[in-house]
């Protein structure tokens, strides 16, 4: 369940007046009011009493986000995925762990390549990457990462970490423009203790070169203003586990240790950036450089990731509930 930071008058406040109002015609003209993840139901229906609610978790299409590497792997080991995408919950068990490690390097290779060519940064291959793009705005906090410098600098000289970020702010979102020029001063401030890299015009084909190519994908909603997300599946169907806080699609998605790792415990009061530092500095690069020479634990995460979340966040059994639960019924 999303936490229970924001009471109904606070989150009615954040919406605004005129939003409430289009809503609130929305759902009196709808035969089947759908959210797009079990959180995002539960919070509309605390906004909204009195009308039924029903989840269908938003999914990602398979062949356009998977990776070419992870096309050809997937080909190769559970053919018909592309249209079966079901059938990718047998890669922890029919995938060799050798595919599935070839097939990350090449899209980290490929990430590589892509930041020097935009950026003349050189990031290293065997030191993890971490990486954050998506719209820029306030209640999405790409700034938690670097809220407290000190604790961020003193664990990486102990465990090293790469970080690339991307991402556009609407062109009206002021705090969303401000915080993409936050961002890249922290880059400058941490140069030569951390490699962080800000990417400069996102598309879909940047957004395909990330959750493809780095090493794990964070995601630091405020909750519960996520309604569901879907960088943290894209990345999922090349074998890149989420390091996310639960909010949106992964409070279904999180199997600790499994899929990734969660950011703090849904506790509104906790402090969600040291709980960040904490997960990353005693759990999850310990684990990366732990499994350095056989890979073999950090792998196990990757095809949870394919095998729990690929197989079931998918536009194929988003549109098929939608379907026969919606249009259909």
């Amino acid at each position: 369940m999303a936490p229970d930071l924001f009471d109904v008058p606070t989150l009615k406040h954040l919406a605004g007046e005129e939003s409430l109002n289009m809503t609130r015609l929305a759902l009196n003209l709808s035969e089947h009011v759908n959210g797009v993840a079990k959180s995002h139901a539960l919070v509309s229906a605390r906004m909204f009493p009195g009308y039924r609610l029903h989840a269908i978790t938003n999914g990602v299409h398979p062949q356009t986000w998977a990776a070419e590497s992870f096309r050809r792997l997937y080909d190769e080991h559970l053919p018909g995925w592309r249209h079966e995408p079901e059938l990718l919950v047998r890669a922890d068990c029919c995938i060799p762990d050798v595919g599935i490690w070839d097939a990350h390097v090449q899209c980290k290779q490929a990430l590589i390549e892509g930041v020097r060519e935009r950026t003349g940064q050189r990031l290293q291959a065997d030191v993890p990457v971490i990486g954050f793009a998506r719209r820029m705005t306030a209640y999405k906090r790409p700034d938690l990462l670097f809220s407290k410098p000190a604790r961020l600098k003193a664990m990486a000289s102990q465990q090293a970490l790469q970080i690339v970020m991307a991402g556009k702010a609407h062109p009206r979102d002021e705090g969303g423009k401000r915080l993409i020029e936050q961002l890249t001063a922290q880059a400058r401030a941490l140069r030569g203790a951390i490699s962080v890299v800000y990417l400069a015009d996102y598309d879909l084909g940047l957004a395909q070169l990330l959750t493809a190519g780095v090493d794990m994908w964070l995601n630091t909603p405020l909750p519960p203003l996520e309604a569901s997300g879907t960088s943290g599946m894209k990345a999922a169907f090349n074998g890149v586990p989420s390091l996310s806080v639960l909010d949106g699609w992964w409070i279904e998605g999180c199997i600790e240790g499994v899929t990734g790792w969660a950011i703090g415990n849904g506790d509104a009061a906790g402090d969600d950036a040291e709980a960040l530092y904490d997960k990353l500095e005693r759990v999850v690069l310990p684990l990366y450089y732990r499994a350095a020479d056989a890979r073999g634990a950090w792998i196990k995460v990757m095809k949870g990731a394919i095998s729990k979340n690929a197989s079931y966040f998918n536009s194929h059994r988003m549109m098929r509930r939608d379907g026969t639960e919606a249009y259909l019924r």
